[in-house]
C-alpha cells in the first residue's frame, strides 16, 4: 500500500483497533511498545508501524511519546485564572507560547453564572523541584494581567489515561466492578544517570524513529547500554515515575483528515465532605467515562469543591448524561455532595510541561529574572 493510499483517520477500522490500545493502554514502561500494541490489537506489527507513522505524518495523531507521572517529578498544580475578557486571548497566547512549564492551556465557561465563573482561563502548571508555584504564578499573573489566580495541588489521583477513541459511545454509568485506585502524589528524587534517562525517555518520536526497537537509540543518547538504559526506566516505571507509552490525538480540534475525535471537554466539580474526598474519588474515577479524577481543593472561590474530573465526548447531552450517572452512584453509595458545576473547555492546546531546572532557569534570566528569587524559601 503506497503512502498516499495508508488510511489515516481514527475511524478507519485498523486505525480505531490500534488507537484503543496506543492511547491508554500501554501503562508504565514496555521493553516493546509496539509489539505490545499488535499483540493486544490483533493488528500485526508491521501494519502497526505503517499506520501509526501515517496517523503522525498527517496530523491524526499529535505526538507519541513515554510520558511521565509529572506529579511525582515536579510540584504541579491545576490553575484557574481570573483574567479580564479585554486580556484572556493575548493570555491564553503567552501561556502556550511562551511560558514552557504551563502545559495544557484551556478557556472554560459554565452554562450559567456560578461561583468561579469570572475564571476563564485554565492552565497545569509544573516547575522543576525547588522552585515555586506560588511565584511562579505571581510573575505570570504580571506577564498576562490576570485578576487573581487559585492553585489547586493535587492530593491524590484517580483515574489518568485518555482513550478517546476506546471511549466513543460508551453507555452512561459504565464502570469498573472495583473503586479506582488511589495514587499517591510524591516528589521523587533522582540521580544524575536517572536523569539522563528520562530525559531520553520522555522525548516525543519523530516519524523516522518509529521502529520496532524504539530504545536502542535513546539509551545511546543518554549514553547508556541499552540492558542499563531499560533497567533505570523499569525502576522509575516501580517508583511511579512514568506514565504510560501513547500516541496522542487532538482533544478537540479537528484531526489531519478533518475528524473530530471529541467535541466537549468538560470539568466535574463536587464538594464532597471533608475526610471523604479519597472515597468519592475512587466512585468518581472508577467511571470508565472519566479521563482524569483527582482530590484537589477548589477553595473559596470554587464553593470549596474537592473532588474534580474531566471527561470528553461527541454531544453535550451525553456528556452530562455520563455526569448524571456518576452523581446518581454518589449518591447510592452515600457520599453526599453540597455543591457541583461544569466547566466547558472552549479554547484549548496542549504540550507537555518542561521540568527541566536547566531551562527553568535560563527562562528567568531571559525575562530578567534571577532563578534564585523564584526558589521556595527565597
Amino acid at each position: 500500500m503506497s503512502s498516499e493510499t495508508i488510511p489515516v483517520g481514527f475511524s478507519d477500522p485498523v486505525n480505531a483497533a490500534i488507537l484503543a490500545v496506543s492511547e491508554d493502554r500501554l501503562q508504565g514502561f514496555q521493553r516493546d511498545p509496539i509489539g505490545e500494541i499488535s499483540a493486544q490489537s490483533g493488528v500485526p506489527v508491521e501494519t502497526v508501524l505503517e499506520r501509526v507513522r501515517a496517523m503522525l505524518s498527517a496530523g491524526t495523531i499529535r505526538r507519541v511519546r513515554q510520558t511521565l507521572l509529572a506529579t511525582n517529578l515536579a510540584e504541579g498544580a491545576l490553575v484557574a485564572w481570573d483574567t479580564p475578557q479585554e486580556s484572556l486571548d493575548s493570555g491564553f497566547d503567552y501561556l502556550f507560547q511562551k511560558d514552557p512549564f504551563s502545559g495544557h492551556v484551556v478557556t472554560r465557561s459554565t452554562d450559567a453564572a456560578s461561583p468561579g465563573s469570572t475564571y476563564k482561563l485554565w492552565t497545569t502548571l509544573k516547575v522543576p523541584q525547588g522552585y515555586s508555584l506560588e511565584k511562579h504564578c505571581l510573575l505570570l499573573q504580571k506577564i498576562i494581567g490576570a485578576n487573581h489566580f487559585r492553585l489547586m495541588s493535587a492530593k491524590r489521583l484517580f483515574a489518568l489515561g485518555v482513550g478517546h477513541t476506546r471511549r466513543r459511545g460508551m453507555e452512561p454509568g459504565s464502570k469498573a466492578d472495583e473503586p479506582a485506585e488511589v495514587i499517591e502524589v510524591k516528589v521523587a528524587q533522582l540521580s544524575d544517570l536517572e536523569w539522563r534517562a528520562l530525559i531520553a525517555l520522555k522525548r516525543e518520536f519523530a516519524v523516522g524513529e518509529l521502529i520496532r526497537d524504539l530504545w536502542s537509540a535513546r539509551a545511546a543518547e543518554a549514553s547508556l547500554p541499552l540492558p542499563v538504559f531499560c533497567e533505570v526506566a523499569e525502576d522509575l516505571d516501580r517508583r511511579k515515575i512514568l506514565g504510560r507509552f501513547s500516541t496522542f490525538l487532538e482533544h478537540v480540534k479537528p484531526t489531519g483528515d478533518g475528524e473530530r475525535v471529541t467535541r466537549f471537554n468538560a470539568l466535574f466539580h463536587w464538594a464532597v465532605p471533608p475526610g471523604r474526598e479519597i472515597e468519592a474519588g475512587r466512585e468518581v474515577g472508577r467511571h470508565h467515562i472519566m479521563t482524569h479524577a483527582y482530590w484537589r481543593e477548589g477553595g473559596p472561590e470554587f464553593r470549596n469543591v474537592n473532588v474534580m474530573g474531566v471527561a470528553h465526548g461527541t454531544d453535550k447531552t451525553l456528556v452530562l448524561a455520563h455526569k448524571a450517572a456518576i452523581d446518581a452512584h454518589l449518591a447510592s453509595v452515600g457520599i453526599p455532595v453540597s455543591y457541583t458545576n461544569v466547566f466547558w473547555g472552549g479554547r484549548s492546546e496542549i504540550k507537555p510541561s518542561e521540568i527541566s531546572p536547566f531551562v527553568y532557569a535560563e527562562w528567568c534570566r531571559n525575562l530578567g529574572v534571577d532563578p534564585e528569587s523564584m526558589r521556595l524559601k527565597s
